[in-house]
Order: structure tokens, then sequence, then C-alpha cells
């Protein structure tokens, strides 16, 4: 993903979620996806869609110890 991909997304994240701290940043060895992160905290990983240009997925794991209250 490039710098203006990048910039995209993040608008369209904190904008979606109406989160300003939401932030999409390079991932220096992979240049088709980009790491999220909230305040910080890593949450989940963009990706370039294969299928479909222009297009993006956002994957994000939810683990049992996340889960805990």
């Amino acid at each position: 993903m490039d710098q203006k991909d990048i910039d995209r997304v993040q608008a369209h994240l904190k904008r979606t979620f109406g989160n300003p701290h939401i932030a999409v940043k390079a991932r220096p060895k992979q240049k088709d996806s980009a790491e999220v992160e909230m305040k910080g905290e890593f949450i989940g990983v963009i990706y370039e869609d294969e299928d479909e240009d222009g297009s993006f997925m956002f994957e994000m794991a939810i683990l049992p110890e996340d889960l805990e209250a």
C-alpha cells in the first residue's frame, strides 16, 4: 500500500468508527498491507484486495484474553 492508500483507509476507518485514535501504518517488509493501531495498540491488518482494484480488507483477530472482563 502506498501512503495515499494508507491515508485514505485511515480517514475511512476514523469516520466509520467515529474514533480519531485509529492509525494506519506502513509495514516495512510487506508492501501489500498496513497495520492498524488504536491508541498505539495493534488491532489488525489492512490488505489490498487482490480481486478488486482499489478495495481493501480489514482483518482483526479477537483472542480469548481479549474477551475477558
